[in-house]
Formats: C-alpha cells, sequence, structure tokens
C-alpha cells in the first residue's frame, strides 16, 4: 500500500462523500456529469458547466465553489473533461485524473472524492477502472525531490482519495486499486532509480538496492555475479565496457517463483548503463545530460520483480540486470579491439558508444542458458535511432517470435504505453558484418535501431522466442507531459507487469 495516498471506496454517489473536493467527469456528448453523483448533485454541476461554457473536452477541467447555504458535502467540485465518448480510454482517464488529482493537491484538499465514470461496472470494468484510478493518482502525484532542501512531502496536503462506486462492483473495484498500488510502486521505484544521479548510483549501489529489494520478505531470490565471475563466464562483453571505469561490472539475478505451479517461465533483462560517458567515443557535453538515464531498462526490471510476490502471478520470472559504467579512462576499451562475449562469438568494436549493445549481448547469452526458459524479453535505451523513427514517446519492439512480439504489444496497449513494432530484416544483417571479427556493433547510419536488434540476435539461442524493447525515447522525458514527468517514467514497467499477469490467466 502506498505511503503517501490511501485508497477507499464506498457504494455510494458522490453527494454522499464528505471531502475537501469532490471530482466527477463529462463527456463532451452528454448534457450533465456521468457517474454516481447523486441525481440533485448531477443536475447542479450540469447548471452550472452549461452557465461557464463547459463542454467537457478532454483535459479541461471547471473548479466550482458551492455556495455555503447549499447542502453538499463538499465545498468544491472539480469538473473534469472526458472528451467524446467513443474515444474514451482507461489510459486517458489516468491521465486527466492524475493531473486533476495534482490541482486537488494545489488546492490544499487533504482528501479527495471521485466519482467512477460511466462505463461496465461488473467484476471486470470495475477491476480495470480500479487499476487506473490508483495508477493515475499515484503516477501524477509522483515527485522526486530527494535532493531539493525543503522536499515535496513535507508539503503534500494530500493524504486519500475516496472514489464514488454507485452500483458498481465494489470487491473487484478494491482489487483494482491495489493492484494498481503495486504496479504504480513498481513504476515509480524505477523513476526513483533513473533520477538518482550517477554520481550516487554506481553498479555497486544497484546492487545493494536489488539485494534490498529482494530481502525485504518479497520472496525474491538474489544472486550475484561479480567481475571474477564474469570473467570465468566468459563474459567479455560487460567486462569490456566496464574497463574504464573505477566501478566494477555487476551481473545481478533476482528470481520469481509462484507459490503454485507455473505455467511458464520468462527472463526479464535490462540494460544498465549506471553512465555512460560515451567511452573513448565520447559524447558532447549536450549529449551526456542525461546519460544517468541509461540504465532504465535494468530499474524497469528491477520494478517489475519487486511487484511480482504482490500480485502474485502463475508464471515463474527470473530478472537479470547487466550494470557498467562506461568511462573513457585508461584501461577502457578502443574502437578496434575485439571482444568475445559469452557464447562464443566475437565483436569488433567499432564505437564504445554502442556499448550497451555489449553487455546485453551477454545477458542474452546467459539467459539462454537457463533451462526451461519460453520467453526472454530485453528492455534498453539503446538507440537514439528509435527515437529518430518514433519519437519521445514510443517505444520499439522487435522479435524473433510472432506471439511473443504480439503479446507485448497487446499488454503495452492494455497498460496505457506507447509501443510499436520494427522489423528484424535479415538482409540488413550484412551491415553488421565485421571483416576481423564475427560481427561489429555498430551498422550504417540508416535503420540504426534495426541492426542493434539484429546485433542482439545474434547472441539469442535460435529456439528461444525473444523480444527486445527499446525505451530510449519514453525513458526520459525532457518536459512534462500528463502523469509522465521530466526525468525519469519508468517506461516499460507496466507492460512487463501485464505481459506476466495475462500470461499467467
Amino acid at each position: 500500500m502506498s505511503d503517501t495516498l490511501r485508497f477507499t471506496a464506498a457504494a455510494a454517489d458522490l453527494a454522499a462523500l464528505e471531502a475537501d473536493l469532490g471530482i466527477i467527469g463529462k463527456f463532451e456528448d452528454d448534457a450533465d456529469p456521468g457517474g454516481p453523483g447523486g441525481q440533485k448533485l448531477i443536475a447542479r454541476l450540469g447548471e452550472i458547466a452549461r452557465q461557464d461554457q463547459f463542454q467537457g473536452q478532454f483535459g479541461k477541467r471547471l473548479l466550482w465553489h458551492a455556495p455555503p447555504d447549499d447542502d453538499l458535502r463538499c465545498r468544491r467540485y472539480l469538473l473534469l473533461g472526458l472528451g467524446p465518448r467513443a474515444d474514451f480510454t482507461l489510459e486517458r482517464y489516468r491521465r486527466c485524473l492524475g493531473e486533476a488529482l495534482v490541482e486537488a493537491d494545489g488546492l490544499g484538499a487533504v482528501r479527495a472524492a471521485v466519482a467512477l465514470p460511466p462505463g461496465d461496472a461488473g467484476d471486470a470494468g470495475a477491476l480495470a477502472m480500479g487499476l487506473a484510478i490508483a495508477e493515475g493518482a499515484l503516477l501524477g502525484t509522483y515527485r522526486f525531490d530527494r535532493y531539493r532542501s525543503e522536499s515535496r512531502a513535507g508539503r503534500r496536503h494530500l493524504r486519500e482519495v475516496a472514489v464514488a462506486a454507485g452500483r458498481a462492483a465494489l470487491p473487484a473495484l478494491k482489487d483494482g486499486m491495489a493492484d494498481g498500488e503495486r504496479t504504480a510502486a513498481a513504476t515509480c521505484l524505477a523513476r526513483d532509480l533513473v533520477n538518482e544521479p550517477a554520481g550516487t548510483l554506481s553498479p555497486p549501489r544497484m546492487t545493494e538496492i536489488a539485494r534490498e529489494v529482494a530481502g525485504r520478505g518479497s520472496g525474491l531470490e538474489f544472486k550475484l555475479f561479480g567481475p571474477d565471475d564474469l570473467r570465468r563466464m566468459g563474459m567479455g562483453g560487460i567486462l569490456g565496457v566496464s574497463q574504464g571505469s573505477h566501478h566494477p561490472a555487476q551481473l545481478i539475478q533476482l528470481h520469481y517463483r509462484p507459490a503454485g505451479k507455473a505455467v511458464g517461465k520468462v527472463v526479464l533483462i535490462g540494460k544498465g548503463l549506471t553512465f555512460d560517458s560515451g567511452g573513448l567515443s565520447i559524447k558532447t557535453s549536450e549529449g551526456m545530460e542525461t546519460m544517468k538515464c541509461d540504465m532504465a531498462g535494468s530499474a524497469a526490471v528491477l520494478g517489475a520483480l519487486s511487484s511480482l510476490p504482490g500480485i502474485a502471478p502463475a508464471v515463474e520470472v527470473v530478472g537479470l540486470l547487466g550494470m557498467a559504467e562506461n568511462m573513457p579512462g585508461g584501461g577502457a576499451i578502443r574502437p578496434g579491439d575485439v571482444l568475445r562475449i559469452m557464447n562464443g562469438k566475437t565483436v569488433e568494436v567499432r564505437n564504445t558508444d554502442a556499448e550497451g549493445r555489449l553487455v546485453l549481448a551477454d545477458c542474452l547469452s546467459y539467459a539462454s542458458t537457463l533451462e526451461g526458459v519460453d520467453a526472454a524479453i530485453d528492455l534498453a535505451t539503446l538507440t537514439g535511432a528509435c527515437v529518430v523513427a518514433l519519437g519521445p514517446m514510443t517505444s520499439g519492439v522487435m522479435g524473433n517470435n510472432r506471439s511473443l512480439v504480439t503479446s507485448i504489444l497487446q499488454a503495452a496497449a492494455s497498460a496505457g504505453e506507447k509501443m510499436w513494432e520494427l522489423p528484424l530484416y535479415p538482409e540488413y544483417r550484412e551491415h553488421i558484418r565485421s571483416d576481423i571479427a564475427d560481427v561489429k556493433n555498430i551498422g550504417i547510419r540508416w535503420g540504426g535501431a534495426i541492426t542493434a536488434g539484429l546485433f542482439l540476435q545474434e547472441f539469442v539461442r535460435a529456439d528461444l522466442a525473444w523480444t527486445h524493447i527499446d525505451i530510449a525515447g519514453p525513458a526520459f522525458g525532457d518536459k512534462d507531459y500528463s502523469y509522465m514527468y521530466k526525468g525519469g517514467t519508468g517506461a516499460g514497467v507496466r507492460t512487463l507487469i501485464r505481459y506476466l499477469c495475462e500470461r499467467a490467466g
């Protein structure tokens, strides 16, 4: 359960709930607000909306201060514009509710009451709506202020969100809110890790955090492979990348086992570059400004794993975090060096700034040796080319198995995260062919996200279903957008959790 917000639900109308602020949605198509508001209150708010020419456009809000002589339980009401009914989705509701609760906090509201929007009131609909409410509230009110002299926690007003459920299935709604708290907490953990300065979040520190997560009675097994283990295993990629840094490379393994019979076994793999200077192929100063975010893939995997004991999907999950720091020290790898990856293949390093794929190559090689694995999914802030192709809000998805790729895209749609499939054209493999090694770590300028995916495929066992998710665009925002704030976003966490839950049935 969240330490910042408490969620409650009652089989009542909004008019029956006492709070500092009441929140209710209005579709553009409707004259009055909708949902369990109470006949008198809905009529009154509909009148206010017409007087103020508030039509209910998506994202718009109207604040009304109730007169003292009105017999209402809230002194203020906030109307949310939900847009046209035909365009309504849970993701759109997450966004506008998150923004509304930030406004509620700014207004000094300690308790906000929210009317459930119109829709499916059965178990499935109530479960999904409860999930969206908790996620929208917690993700929308998240802030990273650990390094501010006055933290926002000391200024936060909002403490409770009470949901007026009307005739909706109350147990399912509460279950959905509980699940939403878990997925939001997992996402916020990933956000915290990505936002943490690289000077304090080194590979060894990430190891300590993962050990702490596994040691909270959470039901996760922890295992660490240090530099000596990595050398013994032949992991030349991750060791090579870390040569220029004072911080040793670490491969962290977390293992979740369901209480009953598992319906399958999945490996989640996260790229964990705690800082990427580019190495000797050094980035510009501007290019390095946000490179503390280059471990967002590992943050997403750790976040997702942290939620599994509470959500308890009936699938076995192994999480691998490949942690390293890419620095231009005296021992750093050079363009032209050749590294040998765990599966025996050799890589010519043509650009030391294409280092994440070298770390993932070893991780994928190791994942391919694990027994009983049905699917492998890696997440990485891998290529600027993916951002060029899909923009800053969309992840690229590619893989060797149609069913797995489709399942990931469906889970992303359910979670409200934008993902788009990119091809792995075999003809493009010639662009990563090396003259002196098996492959080289960069291709031509064009189609860089695809050639990076083809490079990774070289280290996946041929019969292992595998999907690569390039989160370079959405992992770190350069401005606020709804509940996705500037900085770390936790991209991919909710998609992974949805995928595992849907796979478990």
